[in-house]
């Protein structure tokens, strides 16, 4: 059998770490010589190809209300030369039933999340008939008797060994080219013995790389392959996403991510500027850095501000930060995040704006404490983009308490809250705490704080009309191309800004001005220098 006609579909569900990890196995099934299912047909994609195809010099350019493009150099507009790759469409024209393997990474910080695995699981079976589904993801490590007894085609492997999986696609091609057609059964049985066989001996020699820190015991083999899902190379993010941490050392009444992930750790100071400067080498303008809780972040560096420091002395590249905790927000980290490199994008991990639930939930710190972090981040930025996370009907939220919260959440004008209503989970203190709130008070309050993120994201993106900001283009969807801000603002291109230059990709720098609820092409700064790997 030929790989390339055999497809591995790729699902994802929950926070930007699972995203990354998930980027970095597509790449390992794509270097195997697979192709990776879509049901977009024009979905664009990019992965670095042996030979770059480069076309002519050109220069962009655009003046305020006038849209051109020329050849050559141009007067009174801001012109940049720009050297790119042809741009080649990623796309599937492979049936569903050609899919050999879906891989599917899940999360359970909550009841839903669990339930959304399960029915995508479902999906998966029933599109793909005779594709294999290897579950993994927090999910598939506190529950891979339950995920396994879905459908005898399910496989679940623990999350907390997901890196072993480096192997899998490479397994898969040999099978596969070794075959004269795709028999489930055996490829399953054989996948199987194959896992086991990981799970018991780990990888070859030549495949452990990398140790990681832990943060309070030195060398730890639990996570000596815990960072090897990794890639400078990227088929669904035009935004690259590097992750530097796992785990978290902390005990929250109600998270169940760190049972599923276990203690900190987190990869050494050196290793996260290589990966770095081979993400920068692709061209790529934008780095996401990813952990469970990067608060914890400990390397031969020090801290997180310690690895942020030395990112930004030794990249140009424009740095996003997943998530902090508010006490994070300190003075050894606050002058770091004012360099203009660091995009104006925040996002706190706040939970709560009652002091006596922040105590229930056994959080480290009180309301007061996220005040002053926003007030230092607005210090330091001009008008960021701050979101946050909400639980509501939390065991023993009163009616005041989560005035407190509302309250807090209204008074330093959120742009964004991710507001939801508490989920019980196994193995938590949180499971049988009393009083309960009925779920449909949790509800309710949750409607209020997404009335009021509405209200706020709105005001939010009016405050910045007819402003100009950097952002990042995705790849474009059913003729429509939208652009991420540097302050976290999605918003679609104007149709003139298309015809300026209709050959933009995903993972182009470009200027725009914000237009009430698009925005404006005004410069392309620079194209990433990676062109897309056609899947057929």
């Amino acid at each position: 059998m030929n790989t390339q006609l055999c497809a591995i579909r790729i699902e994802t569900l929950g926070c930007r770490l699972n995203q990354a990890e998930a980027e970095s196995f597509a790449a390992l099934c794509t270097d195997a010589g697979f192709s990776i299912y879509t049901d977009h047909v024009d979905y664009a994609a990019y992965a670095v190809e042996n030979h770059s195809t480069v076309r002519q010099n050109i220069v962009v350019s655009v003046s305020d209300g006038v849209d051109m493009m020329q050849t050559g150099t141009g007067n009174g507009a801001s012109v940049r030369k720009l050297s790119s790759a042809a741009p080649v469409r990623l796309y599937s024209v492979l049936s569903p039933q050609q899919t050999v393997l879906c891989f599917v990474n899940t999360c359970t910080v909550t009841g839903k999340a669990e339930q959304k695995a399960r029915r995508l699981i479902r999906l998966l079976v029933k599109t793909h008939p005779y594709a294999i589904i290897l579950v993994t993801g927090c999910y598939a490590q506190l529950e891979a008797a339950e995920i396994e007894a879905l459908h005898p085609y399910v496989l679940a492997f623990p999350g907390q060994q997901k890196d072993l999986l480096t192997a899998i696609p490479e397994y898969l091609a040999e099978l596969v080219r070794s075959s004269a057609y795709f028999d489930t059964p055996f490829f399953l049985s054989a996948l199987r013995t194959y896992l086991t066989d990981l799970l018991h001996n780990g990888l070859t020699d030549k495949t452990q790389r990398y140790k990681s820190v832990e943060n309070q015991h030195g060398d730890n083999i639990r996570g000596k392959q815990l960072f090897a899902l990794s890639s400078p190379h990227f088929l669904f993010h035009s935004r690259a996403l590097l992750k530097i941490q796992d785990g978290c050392n902390d005990a929250c009444a109600y998270c169940r991510i760190r049972i599923a992930r276990g203690k900190s750790v987190s990869l050494p100071a050196a290793e996260v500027l290589d990966r770095l400067r081979r993400i920068e080498e692709t061209g790529i303008p934008e780095l996401t850095l990813t952990g469970v809780n990067l608060s914890q972040y400990r390397s031969e560096a020090g801290d997180f501000a310690d690895i942020l420091k030395l990112i930004l002395e030794n990249s140009t590249m424009r740095i996003r930060i997943s998530s902090l905790y508010p006490d994070r927000i300190d003075e050894a980290l606050i002058p770091l995040l004012a360099h203009p490199q660091v995009c104006p994008h925040f996002h706190l991990s706040i939970q709560s704006g009652s002091d006596t639930v922040l105590k229930t939930m056994h959080r480290d710190y009180k309301r007061a404490t996220v005040y002053r972090a926003v007030s230092e981040l607005r210090r330091v930025k001009d008008n960021p983009f701050i979101g946050v996370d909400i639980i509501t009907g939390f065991p023993g939220e009163t009616e005041e308490d989560f005035k407190e919260t509302y309250g807090m959440c209204r008074e330093l004008n959120f742009a964004g809250i991710h507001a939801f209503p508490f989920s019980a989970r196994p193995g938590t203190d949180a499971w049988k705490m009393q009083p309960k709130v009925p779920e449909r008070i949790a509800g309710q309050r949750v409607k209020q704080l997404n009335e009021l993120a509405e209200m706020q994201a709105a005001a939010y993106i009016q405050a910045w009309n007819g402003k100009l900001v950097y952002g990042v283009t995705e790849a474009p969807r059913n003729g429509h191309q939208n652009v991420i801000t540097e302050n976290y603002l999605s918003l679609p291109l104007s149709e003139a800004s298309l015809q300026i230059d209709n050959d933009l990709r995903g993972g182009e720098y470009i200027q725009v001005r914000v237009r009430g609820k698009d925005a404006a092409l005004t410069e392309i700064i620079s194209r990433p220098r990676q062109t897309c790997q056609v899947v057929v």
